[in-house]
């Protein structure tokens, strides 16, 4: 199947083409952005000699006529607009931005930005192939999650929906690495600032904790507005996020994870820890695996979930390639069996 990319000068832009180039399925057709017309290993070098598609200006009319699916890597505020563009050409798109996530109220409030029409957002289906992978096949617009909301909702659905927490209760620490903020140039993840440093940032702001919020209400609508947490590791990509919550009635560890591992038993990117051992950043590097360790403490009655993704893979471009497998009818983990990169 032909493939086209829009947006390939950004980090998640950049990750489709290592996946894609070596898929068994999917054939790079051609890649676009607003920037000139320069064979793309010259924005990349590292695919000198692997790849040397010429970057093309951005076309609807001509990418849908051309290619089968379409990746929008584009910022927010743009990959909306460009969606509209190839509704109802005949043509799979999925968006790796925030554009179709959310209301168009939530969107402005969180996102500053003039929301997409309410008829496109309702028609994209939100791209988390391990609880929606129905709807993703069935659909040909996919909203794919955020890196923050896949890590967090992965490891709280399990006891969400199996209405096992206090509503009330959930709060996610979250962190990751400075690749997650794009290649534009800011203070904060300059080397000087960001090495050998830990910060908080977006205190009670961050605009993943309206998705968070939206998917956990459709899977358990007793759900409370929940406290999340972001800072920014030294490190260039990965992304941790510590789940703290308290359960209404007495369990142990060991019945939790027998939970964990009879839900995701048969989805080959989630990977439950035994107990007592719990997954670090570095053990997914490179990959599509999401990482999930759990404790209940019996003092408090409080469980604690650790998930831990690669930000560009399971929580960008890895994550959205999945989503082009199943709404093509292939295999969910085709062209993505990445062993993780370590050390």
């Amino acid at each position: 199947m032909k493939v086209s990319i829009i947006g390939t000068t950004g980090y998640g832009g950049v990750e489709l083409l290592r996946i894609l180039h070596q898929h068994p399925t999917f054939k790079i057709q051609s890649i676009h952005s607003t920037k000139d017309e320069i064979p793309i290993w010259k924005e990349y070098p590292h695919l000198h000699c692997l790849l040397d598609k010429k970057m093309e200006p951005i076309d609807p009319v001509q990418i849908a006529n051309q290619s089968e699916i379409i990746f929008l890597a584009t910022p927010s505020g743009i990959s909306g607009q460009l969606a509209n563009e190839f509704v109802n050409k005949n043509i799979k798109v999925i968006d790796l931005s925030g554009d179709l996530r959310l209301s168009a109220k939530d969107y402005q409030a969180w996102y500053k930005h003039e929301p997409v029409h309410e008829n496109l957002q309702s028609q994209a289906a939100y791209g988390l192939p391990e609880w929606n992978k129905k709807t993703i096949k069935n659909s040909s617009l996919i909203a794919n999650p955020g890196c923050y909301p896949t890590a967090s909702l992965l490891s709280l659905a399990p006891v969400v929906k199996a209405d096992l927490i206090d509503p009330t209760s959930i709060i996610i620490d979250a962190k990751s690495g400075v690749s997650g903020a794009g290649k534009s140039l800011s203070r904060n993840t300059s080397l000087a600032e960001a090495n050998e440093n830990f910060r908080v940032y977006k205190v009670n702001e961050h605009q993943h904790t309206p998705e968070i919020e939206q998917q956990l209400l459709q899977w358990n609508n007793d759900i409370q507005p929940i406290t999340f947490t972001t800072h920014l590791l030294p490190i260039t990509r990965g992304i941790m996020t510590t789940a703290y919550v308290q359960l209404k009635d007495e369990q142990n560890t060991s019945q939790l994870l027998e939970l964990y591992k009879e839900i995701y038993h048969q989805h080959p990117f989630i990977r439950i820890r035994p107990e007592n051992t719990f997954p670090s950043i570095k053990e997914v590097a490179g990959s599509n695996y999401c990482d999930i360790g759990l404790h209940v403490d019996d003092r408090t009655g409080r469980l604690t979930i650790i998930a831990v993704i690669d930000n560009l893979m399971k929580g960008a471009a890895g994550q959205a390639v999945q989503n082009a497998n199943i709404m093509s009818g292939f295999d969910e983990a085709a062209g993505l069996d990445f062993v993780p990169m370590y050390p």
